[in-house]
């Protein structure tokens, strides 16, 4: 079993032993056992941290670089006119503290629309579709904006200087949340 321990910058595809493909719920994780695209076992042995993004590298132990890939997953992507459409559509739904990956697309009348995708909930789709937002129900890789705290303990992030908090669900069964209240010099709170 390769031990993955440390993650490393973008690498050359050269220096790519294999990929590694998995759903956001587990590319949270610092501890799992997996296989990569290949078939080899593989151990994750790394520090609490960042979600590991597609096209993030991982260093085994014994030198090889793994690659992760974000796996397809059942997602939600809800299309709404850009400009203030589309700041209603990520405010409220932002509002719900629910995990968001957020885009635009050129549209076939030479446009942009702008969509927000997120896991299948029937009470955040309503709030998208009375907002005005189409919706389609598909399988995609689903890579949701990291936010505010995502470099937190790396000395360059700025957020609001009251608490925050965040909730993030992981199956129908359960769901945990960590709040988020640190302060530092320079004026900002992180």
């Amino acid at each position: 079993m390769l031990e993955l321990i440390e993650r490393v910058g973008l690498v050359e595809a050269s220096e790519i032993h294999d990929h590694l493909t998995l759903p956001y719920e587990l590319r949270q994780r610092g501890r799992l056992r997996a296989r990569t695209d290949t078939g080899h076992d593989v151990g994750l042995f790394l520090d609490r941290g960042p979600v590991l993004r597609d096209g993030a590298c991982l260093a085994a132990r014994t030198g090889e670089i793994i690659r992760i890939r974000a796996a397809e997953e059942p997602v939600v992507t809800a299309y709404i006119e850009m400009g203030l459409p589309m700041a209603r559509l990520c405010y409220h739904l932002g509002n719900r503290h629910v995990t968001l990956a957020i885009g635009e697309e050129l549209t076939a009348k030479n446009g942009t629309r702008g969509w927000v995708r997120f896991p299948p909930d029937h009470v955040l789709e309503e709030l998208a579709e009375r907002l005005g937002a189409t919706l389609i129900h598909h399988q995609a890789p689903f890579d949701p904006e990291s936010g505010a705290y995502a470099q937190a303990g790396q000395g360059h992030s700025h957020g609001h200087a009251d608490g925050h908090s965040h909730s993030h669900s992981h199956s129908e069964s359960h769901s945990h949340s960590h709040s988020h209240a640190r302060h530092k010099g320079h004026g900002h709170a992180s």
